[in-house]
């Protein structure tokens, strides 16, 4: 970050100085010319001066607009990180009490299971836009798409959305993003290929089990 700061700033530092060097010879020049009534007057083009000031002025606008640009890249980049902390944990919260409900044998709470995996579904399709950048779309039609949900299926199908879950959060390439070497790279590109997977699978079967929640919720008693 402290990087970033500094390249924003280096600009308008070194185009001040510079503009302070080049009034500063300017001055010099003028003050080593003949005394004032010798010597030919100096000639001054109007136009030329308005044209250096105009550069000038340009200059000092664009650098001022890079570093607004710089910055507001940068609260962009911060908020997006915030965004995928907050989207990583609330998933795991959500596995957490599906999961606690799955071992209570708990009645269930078509309503609620709808509302959970509903917001499982749209906080992994926001881990997705940032996880999967730049990713070919041909891993969403690899996907095995989960069979039409029974009413007694639902309990095994919350199961297998608690381990899918497990796996993605465990997922090595997450944990070792940051201390990545050459002699692991194959193992990193086949743990990114599996949390890639996990995580599409997560989408498709949490947008199922949603629907089959709906489903049975409006279904008559």
């Amino acid at each position: 970050m402290k990087h970033a700061i500094q390249l924003v700033k280096n600009p308008l530092v070194c185009l001040g100085v510079a503009l302070a060097a080049l009034t500063l010879v300017q001055s010099e020049t003028r003050a080593q010319g003949p005394p004032p009534g010798q010597g030919s007057p100096s000639v001054i083009n109007p136009k030329s001066t308005a044209r250096e000031e105009e550069i000038r002025e340009g200059r000092l606008r664009a650098a001022e607009f890079n570093a607004a640009s710089e910055n507001t890249q940068q609260q962009r980049i911060e908020a997006m990180i915030t965004k995928m902390k907050e989207d990583f944990t609330r998933i795991q919260v959500i596995r957490n009490v599906i999961a606690h409900n799955l071992v209570a044998r708990a009645p269930l709470d078509y309503h609620t299971i709808s509302d959970q995996t509903a917001e499982i579904n749209k906080r992994s399709n926001r881990l997705k836009t940032f996880i999967m950048l730049g990713t070919k779309d041909d891993k969403e039609k690899e996907v095995k798409k989960t069979a039409e949900l029974g009413a007694g299926d639902m309990t095994s199908a919350l199961v297998r959305l608690c381990k899918l879950i497990d796996g993605f959060v465990e997922n090595p390439a997450l944990k070792n993003a940051a201390t990545l070497d050459a002699k692991h790279l194959e193992k990193a590109k086949a743990d990114k290929a599996q949390l890639d997977a996990d995580l599409l699978s997560i989408i498709e079967l949490s947008g199922r089990i949603r629907q089959r929640a709906q489903t049975l919720e409006q279904a008559p008693q």
